[in-house]
């Protein structure tokens, strides 16, 4: 594993690209058995026996995806590849291999590019996912990451959006809205920091939801359940841009409407805490917030006895037709239509 101890900095005009590309893949591990070639040619080499490649790119841009006034860079790394690996898993499928794209300009380092490298590859080695490849450039508009998993399948096995049928059971991993609540915190601080150098940040006892928003980590544990109960589901997403955005997506794929019951929705109470700082209601957090890259997925009523009994599951709705419309259910009062509307 890549730990960078040291307090010199290398400029990174004394490497140049490909020793530059030399000096982070020896600390590059391979797991795989389908990769047949990793870093070091013209392509990364995997094998594909009888199976359906899945391939999913993310772009993480400076000032629009994250802030490195309060974003440790080890942590951004470890993002960056936990993200792409939700959008896999979200098709019911576990990545094996990703590929990194990296832009930087000359103000970052080579121990700060390391210390980017040194979260990818915790996450690739918590998660048993192969590094094999990517390409570097210089960057006059800061830095940029881009991150394209690779997953194989068989064709049968994939979930798409696009199957959830009337009467399915609506169900969500984890909690939501807590990711939000993390970064209200440190954008609260960095506006602080601003005005005052000097001030030590507030973030005390916000553990859980600070972790929530800058290393989240993606839903293997949901995908071997699956697994373990022979459960198939109709539809499935992740959610990275809040709940009624990705149930809405669900619902156009599928042709279908909702019902989302407002009580049913999963908050930590630690996310409830932050959030009334604030003035957010929690249940805005959740549908808006984003970022929680927990799971979204339909089932049919036949499975609910094979996930009542999980505490990390939550049955929040169910699909109507789709002339009923998406509507969300308040515990008390009328229906009210679902709209995604993004908090940032």
């Amino acid at each position: 594993m890549l730990e960078n101890k040291s307090q010199t900095r290398t400029e990174l005009s004394t490497l140049g690209e490909f020793k530059l590309i030399e000096h982070l893949s020896q600390f590059v591990k391979l797991s795989q058995s389908s990769t047949i070639k990793g870093i070091g040619d013209d392509a990364a080499v995997i094998k594909n026996e009888l199976e359906a490649t899945l391939i999913s790119t993310d772009l993480l841009l400076e000032n629009v995806h994250f802030d490195l006034t309060y974003f440790p860079l080890k942590h951004l790394g470890y993002k960056a590849a936990v993200v792409n690996f939700s959008d896999l898993l979200a098709m019911n499928v576990k990545p094996r291999q990703i590929i990194v794209g990296l832009a930087v300009s000359n103000r970052f380092s080579l121990e700060a590019i390391e210390e980017i490298y040194a979260g990818l590859l915790l996450a690739c080695e918590r998660y048993g996912v192969d590094l094999v490849g990517g390409d570097t450039s210089g960057s006059q508009a800061g830095l940029c990451l881009a991150i394209t998993a690779i997953g194989q399948a068989q064709q049968s096995d994939i979930v798409y959006r696009n199957g959830a049928k009337e009467h399915d059971l609506i169900c969500v991993s984890g909690d939501l809205g807590s990711a939000y609540a993390g970064l209200l915190l440190l954008e609260r601080e960095k506006v602080e920091f601003l005005a005052n150098p000097n001030m030590q940040p507030d973030l005390q006892n916000n553990d859980y939801v600070l972790e929530r928003q800058l290393k989240p980590e993606p839903r293997f544990d949901i995908l071997n359940l699956f697994k373990e109960k022979n459960i198939k589901p109709t539809a499935m997403i992740d959610i990275s841009d809040g709940l009624a955005s990705e149930l809405l997506h669900i619902c156009r794929e599928s042709k279908v409407g909702c019902m989302l019951y407002d009580s049913k929705i999963p908050i930590d109470s630690t996310a409830c805490s932050t959030l009334e700082i604030f003035n957010i209601s929690p249940t805005v957090a959740a549908l808006n917030g984003g970022e929680d890259y927990e799971l979204l997925f339909t089932i049919p009523q036949s499975d609910y006895d094979k996930i009542k009994d999980s505490h990390d599951i939550t049955v929040i709705g169910h699909i109507v037709d789709e002339n009923s419309g998406c509507m969300l259910v308040p515990e008390n009062g009328a229906m009210i239509e679902l709209k995604a509307q993004g908090m940032l």
